[in-house]
C-alpha cells in the first residue's frame, strides 16, 4: 500500500527496504523534494536530487551491509520520527574491512502523496569500550 493511506511503520520499512535493496527508484519514491541529510562526518546534503545521487554512487557498492536495530519510533499528527542503530560493514578503498556504529534518525511528513522521508541524520555511535 503507498499514498496516505500507509501506516508510519509501513513507510519506513518501504523506506529502508529500498535502501537495502539498493533500489534507487524505489528510496526516492519515499523522498519529500526538499529532504535534508546529515552524514556521519557532519556534511549537509540538501535537495532530492542530491541526496538521489549520493544514494546511486553508494548503491552501487556492492560490498556494503548493515543491520538496524529499532531504537524508537512515534507518529504524531502528520510527523513520524523512527530512530535506529546501525551496525555498519563496507570494505575501504584498498579492500581492507571496516565496521562502523551510528545512530540513524529518520523523519518523515504525511502528505497527500503519502509519508515522505524529510530528514535523514546520521550520528556516531558513542563507544562502547
Amino acid at each position: 500500500m503507498t499514498g496516505n493511506q500507509e501506516t508510519f511503520g509501513a513507510a519506513v520499512e518501504r523506506h529502508l527496504a529500498a535502501v537495502t535493496g539498493r533500489d534507487l527508484d524505489g528510496y526516492l519514491a519515499t523522498v519529500h523534494e526538499d529532504v535534508s541529510l546529515v552524514q556521519l562526518n557532519g556534511r549537509i546534503i540538501a535537495g532530492r536530487a542530491a541526496v538521489g545521487e549520493f544514494h546511486k554512487d553508494w548503491f552501487e557498492d556492492p560490498d556494503w551491509s548493515w543491520r538496524l536495530t529499532p531504537l524508537h519510533s512515534n507518529a504524531t499528527g502528520e510527523t513520524g520520527v523512527a530512530l535506529f542503530a546501525v551496525d555498519y560493514h563496507d570494505l575501504d578503498q584498498d579492500g581492507k574491512p571496516y565496521s562502523l556504529r551510528y545512530l540513524l534518525g529518520l523523519t518523515f511528513a504525511r502528505l497527500d502523496a503519502g509519508w515522505l522521508l524529510v530528514h535523514d541524520q546520521n550520528t556516531p555511535a558513542p563507544s562502547t569500550d
